[in-house]
């Protein structure tokens, strides 16, 4: 069975997106399975501009790039057909030119499609009208070509559940590499925040500097690092605001870090914070949970959920003075037995492990060929 996973952009980007393709494809490839092959585009669309490796293997997963064109909030690519010739199944990963064009071109190329949501394309606001009757026309005709879309959170069902046949949506959570971050119990609970992730407008970093700006104040012991991939905002503009604030001595900027070079900061560090707008599953915070990290969250519903289903937590709700506040009952409630407060954090997590949520999507190729097979018969 010759599984293609079609996404924009894959490694050496660096986001929740690639890594979800990424951790699929290799639990397809130790399973046994035949390898997986990964279709990409050969840019990066924050980077030199420079093209990427048309064909490569990589960690023992064929990734086949192609050139494209137009913006890349909906990149052009043409030549996707050709790519996935050789394909028994193809999984489509997100909502954008890739879902549509193999959709409508399904009488042609004849493969039986799969569709992630990752979010859909709501991470912001940027022309929220446009996105809504995109999504209630092109979005929902596009829907019939898929056998089967699996909504990567419960609230990606429901918007689904508006546009194409219940029948056909089933909600995977993402899994998440619970052992990726993981690292020896901390004696005690640092009084340092981190964020870790894209550094997108929708993330919220400007306003956790400001909340950290006020916690500084209180107390000047407390430090926060901002640490990844440079996106809307860069490194520059985040020193920039940091020391407009008053705490750029206080606070790490971190561009762009390997992973290991992540894992150390976040052995620095004693909570996650991350005051995001929209999330499609929340990624981030359940990795850093892996790594002992305490979150401190948007009251967002993915996050909410995963407060509410581990107990473990702190909703960032209310104004700047009630989120401040509460952020300095919580440390000092947690202070005191910190070695025990990280094997929960790690414990609550381990649920979201990659193997059983692979095992879901293996069975769904496999009886996606199935159909394919049975309608080519009765055809």
């Amino acid at each position: 069975m010759k599984v293609f996973h079609v996404v924009r952009q894959y490694h050496p980007s660096i986001g929740g997106l690639e890594d979800v393709v990424y951790n699929i494809a290799q639990q397809q490839l130790h399973s046994g399975q035949q390898a997986p092959t990964v279709v990409t585009l050969d840019r990066l669309f924050r980077g030199e501009g420079e093209r990427l490796p048309a064909y490569e293997v990589r960690e023992g997963v064929p990734v086949i790039r192609l050139p494209y064109s137009g913006s890349s909030r909906y990149p052009l690519c043409w030549n996707i057909l050709s790519a996935i010739r050789e394909a028994d199944v193809v999984h489509v990963h997100g909502v954008d030119f890739f879902f549509d064009f193999l959709a409508l071109t399904r009488p042609l190329h004849r493969k039986p499609l799969l569709a992630c949501s990752h979010g859909i394309f709501f991470h912001t606001e940027f022309a929220s009208g446009a996105k809504k009757v995109f999504f209630n026309t092109v979005t929902r005709a596009s829907s019939l070509a898929y056998r089967r879309i699996f909504a990567t959170s419960a609230n990606d069902g429901r918007l689904f559940g508006q546009v194409a046949a219940p029948a056909r949506i089933e909600v995977i959570e993402n899994g998440v590499n619970v052992d990726k971050f993981r690292l020896p119990p901390r004696a005690q609970l640092p009084r340092h925040l981190i964020y870790f992730g894209r550094w997108a407008e929708n993330k919220g970093l400007k306003e956790t500097l400001a909340l950290f700006a006020a916690l500084h104040r209180r107390d000047p012991r407390w430090r926060l690092t901002l640490a990844g991939r440079e996106y809307d905002l860069d490194a520059a503009e985040l020193a920039a605001e940091a020391r407009r604030l008053g705490v750029g001595e206080a606070v790490q900027i971190a561009a762009n870090p390997s992973q290991a070079e992540l894992k150390g900061l976040i052995a620095e560090a004693g909570y996650f914070i991350c005051q995001s707008r929209h999330e499609g599953f929340g990624l981030a915070a359940i990795e850093a949970m892996s790594g002992g990290l305490y979150p401190l969250l948007s009251p967002i519903p993915p996050f909410r959920r995963l407060v509410e289903e581990t107990g473990l937590g702190l909703l960032l709700e209310g104004d700047e003075a009630t989120q401040l506040e509460c952020l300095l009952a919580r440390h000092e409630a947690l202070a005191g037995d910190y070695p025990a407060l990280g094997a929960r954090l790690v414990e609550a997590i381990a649920h979201y492990s990659w193997q059983g949520v692979a095992q879901r999507y293996m069975a769904a190729y496999a009886d996606a060929v199935s159909g394919q097979r049975l309608q080519e018969l009765a055809s």
